[in-house]
């Protein structure tokens, strides 16, 4: 009797350790399905999820996670190369029109130097608006396509953020002041320096500014602190979270700003995007709040 108790456990003994083996490998499948799908997805290479266990099930699983992978990279190939088919016709478009836009508004100021009743300058005068915004629209529509076209590498040599920004302050100074607004400023004596490049980072001041001329009530507080933390503060009392939250939407416009495109804070994000920092909008108490975060790179 002890005998077969002792063969029996030694059975289960048998059975248990061929259990915990076979869990083992199937945990250690199941990890590399998961790391392989992780890095297939993350990384443009046709290699596809292979495991080193030999169990049935989960090698069915693999097949059907590489169908899936197939798949997924035919439609990502599609999207991009009509994403990008669509940015170069956008890019061609507007710079299309350009052409014949400069032509309207060079007979547009003919046409004003010619007599005309009251009724006829009015008019002419409506038509001058009209075209100058659809020019300006056009001029932001070929540089913002062309900033996602080009991809170009925003980083460079050590730049001191300071210098830019007050750079890009002092061109608005005037435009600023002309609305009532008289900048609050804070830049720290000690120089933040960040490796990107300049006339991005002053492309995404410049549209910060402007958006401020156009939003604020007459006040505009800019803060820049040691960590690379910029902070373009005003109060817009015209504006609301609904708004704010789609200030960075591409063409979204705020009904009074009449004269905006909607295209200057989109430009920022994606310039600020590729100097792998954040920008983001806050509203509280009637006052905007725009902080663009710049880490230090590694």
């Amino acid at each position: 009797m002890t005998v077969l108790l002792w063969a029996l456990a030694g059975v289960m003994i048998v059975i248990f350790s061929a259990l915990i083996i076979k869990i083992r490998l199937l945990e250690k499948a199941a990890d590399e399905i998961r790391d392989g799908f992780a890095d297939r997805l993350i990384t443009d290479t046709n290699t596809l999820i292979d495991i080193s266990c030999r169990d049935s099930h989960m090698m069915e699983l693999a097949d059907a996670v590489n169908i899936q992978l197939r798949k997924f990279r035919s439609k990502r190939r599609r999207f991009e190369q009509g994403d990008m088919e669509i940015k170069n016709a956008v890019t061609n478009i507007s710079h299309d029109l350009r052409t014949p836009l400069t032509a309207i508004c060079g007979y547009l100021d003919l046409l004003e130097q010619e007599e005309h009743t009251e009724s006829a300058r009015r008019y002419i005068n409506i038509i001058r608006v009209r075209a100058e915004l659809l020019s300006k629209l056009t001029e932001e529509l070929f540089r913002y396509s062309v900033i996602l076209v080009s991809e170009e590498d925003v980083s460079g040599g050590p730049l001191a953020i300071n210098n830019v920004l007050e750079d890009c302050i002092a061109e608005f100074y005037t435009s600023l002041k002309e609305k009532g607004i008289t900048p609050v400023i804070c830049i720290p004596e000690r120089k933040v320096m960040r490796g990107i490049e300049r006339s991005a980072l002053a492309r995404v001041f410049s549209n910060l500014l402007n958006n401020a001329a156009k939003y604020s009530d007459g006040d505009l507080e800019i803060r820049l602190t040691e960590t690379g933390k910029i902070y373009f503060s005003n109060t817009a009392s015209a504006l609301d979270e609904v708004q704010i939250g789609r200030l960075f939407d591409r063409f979204y416009t705020v009904e009074d700003a009449r004269q905006s495109t909607g295209l200057g804070l989109s430009i920022a994000r994606t310039l600020v995007e590729r100097m792998n920092g954040s920008i983001s909008a806050e509203y509280e108490g009637g006052r905007l709040c725009i902080c663009i975060f710049l880490p230090e790179g590694d």
